[in-house]
């Protein structure tokens, strides 16, 4: 995910006011559906909602206020891969989140409908909806129905490019037979007018909560299988977890992040770190687009903190870091091992190991050629290949349909 742009106009923002308080509402419970425990969540008239969750992981926390059902998560599949979710019908939400790249897209930075460039790079949607903060750095979205709004109608920069056009969106919605019956399905509770940027949004989300990676050969190895790293993957494992290294600290937990939350859980973690990627100026500065949490609080020790993004897929989702400036994993360990990146020239030239605002966890450390291509294996052994290839997930629409771009 990418953060929120920052403008939205005049009539767009008049246009989205009463739908962005609605999703507030029902993330507080105090509006939309009846607020539910984990056992009570609907699945539709089956009974309670099936998460299908891999052993040993904890259900998402679903916000206050909204409710997962079968019918809402398939409708919210089709609204993700349909390309008339974006104003000239070129893009999809999957355009830029593609299942066989853990849900990135394999650009260096997301490039919108328009074909103007996003200054950060598509985050992974994997296990999305054990995020209790979105985005890179925006610590204001915390809601995915209510995060999907700007790549829908933002401005600044411009991704699926439908500022204004609300209603274009919602009669090209109603005029489809499949969304007539799907939305129907979904929210039988609002028989008039069951089609609205709000049922559409909160259904995405719902979809988004379903995608859940936890198969990868590091779970099966925690499962039992001693079979399932080799023997180089588990020295990597051992480093990854030392206080040599530090790897943990920012990508530990289940979710090899530190930003998680699930049902139960006392409360959210969340996380941002300067991991010494720029410095500019020798006194911390990162590139003038791309600041970090510093965008939004203005306060100097907030200067290039980003969120450490989950590691779960990470063979699938370079290039890496948040503008997409490290193409492979190898790089990426030559990085932290040298404490910081040193740019020689350029615009952004400067040593990031001596950016004052740096976690302490970026020490940097020394490896031996056995010590480093385990630790590549371990991070190699965190792909989950079913996750992948699994068909709740997949592009329901049939080739040459026009939700995938084809016909009129």
């Amino acid at each position: 995910m990418k953060d929120g742009a920052r403008r939205r106009s005049g009539p767009v923002q008049a246009g989205l006011a009463a739908v962005a308080a609605g999703l507030v509402l029902a993330g507080s419970g105090c509006g939309g559906d009846e607020m539910l425990g984990p056992d009570q969540i609907p699945g539709g008239a089956d009974g309670p909602f099936d998460w299908i969750l891999p052993d040993g992981f904890p259900a998402p926390r679903v916000p206050e206020g909204e409710s997962m059902t079968a019918a809402k998560v398939e409708l919210g599949r089709h609204l993700f891969y349909d390309v008339r979710l974006s104003g000239n019908r070129s893009q999809s939400c999957a355009s830029c989140h593609q299942q066989d790249r853990a849900f990135t897209d394999g650009l260096d930075v997301a490039v919108g409908s328009t074909g103007q460039h996003h200054p950060r790079n598509s985050m992974s949607l994997t296990n999305v909806g054990f995020q209790p903060a979105l985005n890179w750095a925006n610590p204001n979205e915390l809601n995915l129905a209510h995060q999907a709004l700007t790549p829908l109608f933002g401005e600044d920069p411009v991704e699926l490019g439908l500022a204004s056009m609300e209603d274009v969106l919602v009669a090209r919605l109603e005029g489809d037979t499949t969304y007539q019956r799907l939305f129907a399905e979904a929210w039988a509770d609002r028989p008039i007018a069951p089609v609205s940027i709000e049922t559409l949004t909160r259904s995405i989300a719902a979809f988004q909560r379903t995608l859940i990676s936890g198969d990868s050969p590091v779970d099966r190895y925690r499962r039992g299988d001693r079979e399932a790293l080799t023997e180089s993957a588990r020295l990597g494992q051992s480093l990854f977890f030392s206080e040599r290294l530090e790897c943990f600290h920012c990508h530990g937990g289940l979710g090899f992040t530190g930003t998680f939350d699930f049902e139960g859980k006392s409360a959210p973690e969340i996380e941002y770190h300067n991991n010494g990627l720029y410095n500019i100026d020798g006194n911390g500065a990162y590139p003038p687009h791309n600041t970090g949490l510093h965008e939004f609080t203005q306060r100097p020790e907030d200067m290039g903190r980003f969120k450490a993004p989950t590691l779960r897929n990470i063979a699938l989702t370079a290039p890496y870091m948040h503008d997409g400036s490290i193409a492979s994993l190898d790089e990426v360990i030559d990085h932290y091992a040298a404490g910081g990146r040193t740019l020689a020239d350029g615009p952004f030239a400067g040593d990031g190991s001596a950016n004052p605002h740096k976690s302490g966890f970026v020490q940097g450390f020394q490896l031996t050629t056995a010590e480093r291509l385990g630790l590549l294996d371990f991070l190699l052994a965190l792909t989950d290949s079913s996750f992948i290839a699994e068909p709740r997930f997949a592009n329901p629409w049939p080739v040459g349909s026009v939700a995938r771009g084809g016909g009129s």
